[in-house]
């Protein structure tokens, strides 16, 4: 089912949505960085963030807890029991790219280059001959972080010139350890140069610096594309467009006190390579925080069940829209199309963890919002991947429905999607937040 329409009938967003999505990809170059992002839209609309570590009350209003490169926030309507079910929106918070390694100062031949380590499905290629930045967060002796964001050209990974290499058009093929190091500058490599430079771009004594999350990121910014400005490009869309949809959809809803779900953003980290850490899907943050909030409104593990049962969660995550020059790898009767609004996706393997039910509650919510919806499916002959979602479903016994917006150019360094589909997805969650 889809539509052919691309404005909602209802529903708190637009296009201007759409430019504020890619203010929050210019801010957002590392997974710490978007939840500080995250964090900042949610205070200005009433959040106030809780400690892990302190005990929790339960008072009504919006709250969120933040552990490394994840955010789980909700809202507590004034009306909620201790049974009250949740509405999750889920995403994550990373994406693929380069990340610098323990040891970092590398180079020969009188270049100076930086070692990484290849993160998630990377698309190689895209980050060759680019202009690139570095970000991420350091860890002091005395256990603080501090975000970096060195957000200029600073890095680039030059590529063979065709003339030392007359095969490059007819196959490209890089080693992952040889030829993805990028330079830095010329001279002799010193131990410990590069972790002076960020510690000074963040205002810290490099002697206090401890660790380090550090990433590349490409420093062009996100653009509107075509003759009309019906595509934008930009970095990281894998998913930071669906983090971005997902908290606008709870800060609208910071004032509602009639909701009949508490409604909840979970923004993981590490989905990019399996979700295993304390910060993943497959972590116990989600149901840790969901579990709290039950019990700290007086609830018991009775209570804990039935707002378990009535939960549901959107998976929300990018998804592939076809390609014209390479239609035949789509599955030939299901062809999602940019600013044709989110996709359904569907794999009865369960690497998406809709089903029939989960079906009615997503087309419901697009209903309501009056926004156009597809389905997504792979072709048999491909291998699909998967996302937070069966994670979600099997870990905590929720159901789950898997959904996303299409685009082009998906795990590359810049990713391509249709203008109007981030604010029609932000509609549509809205639509399922409240119920």
């Amino acid at each position: 089912m889809s539509s052919t329409a691309s404005r909602p009938t209802t529903g708190p967003f637009d296009r201007g949505h759409t430019d504020d999505l890619m203010a929050f990809l210019t801010a957002s170059p590392s997974p710490y960085h978007a939840v500080a992002s995250a964090a900042s839209r949610l205070e200005k609309a009433g959040f106030r963030q809780v400690e892990e570590t302190a005990a929790w009350d339960g008072t009504s209003g919006g709250k969120y807890v933040i552990r490394g490169g994840a955010i789980i926030a909700w809202y507590v309507p004034e009306s909620a029991s201790a049974h009250t079910p949740y509405r999750i929106a889920g995403a994550h918070t990373d994406s693929p790219n380069l990340r610098v390694k323990p040891r970092p100062d590398m180079g020969a031949h009188g270049w100076r280059q930086v070692a990484v380590e290849i993160y998630g499905g990377t698309l190689l290629n895209t980050w060759l001959d680019r202009d690139l930045g570095l970000a991420g967060r350091l860890t002091l002796r005395d256990g603080s972080h501090h975000l970096v964001n060195v957000d200029r050209p600073l890095l680039r990974v030059p590529q063979l010139a065709i003339h030392l290499d007359r095969g490059v058009n007819d196959g490209l093929k890089l080693e992952r350890q040889r030829h993805m190091q990028p330079i830095w500058g010329i001279g002799d490599v010193h131990e410990g140069d590069l972790i002076s430079f960020v510690a000074a771009e963040a205002g810290v004594d490099a002697e206090d610096v401890s660790g380090w999350d550090l990433m590349v990121h490409a420093v062009d910014a996100p653009a509107y594309l075509g003759r009309d400005r019906e595509l934008l490009a930009g970095p990281r869309m894998d998913n930071l467009l669906s983090v971005h949809a997902a908290v606008a959809a709870l800060a609208s809803l910071a004032d509602r006190d009639d909701l009949p779900y508490i409604p909840v953003l979970a923004a993981f980290d590490h989905e990019e390579n399996g979700s295993e850490a304390d910060t993943g899907a497959q972590g116990p943050l989600l149901g840790n925080v969901l579990e709290r909030s039950v019990y700290a409104r007086g609830g018991s593990y009775e209570d804990r069940a039935r707002a378990f049962a009535g939960t549901v969660c959107l998976s929300s995550d990018t998804g592939h829209a076809v390609h014209p020059n390479y239609a035949e790898r789509h599955d030939p009767t299901h062809h999602p199309r940019v600013n044709g609004g989110p996709i359904l996706k569907v794999n009865v393997n369960q690497r998406y963890a809709t089903d029939g039910s989960g079906r009615a509650v997503f087309a419901a919510a697009c209903e309501k919002a009056g926004v156009p919806w597809q389905s997504f499916v792979s072709n048999n002959d491909m291998p699909c991947g998967t996302t937070i979602g069966p994670i979600t479903a099997a870990r905590h016994g929720i159901k789950t429905v898997d959904i996303g917006v299409a685009i082009l150019s998906m795990h590359s360094a810049r990713e391509l999607c249709g203008a109007d589909d981030p604010y029609l997805l932000a509609n549509a969650l809205v639509a399922f937040l409240e119920g």
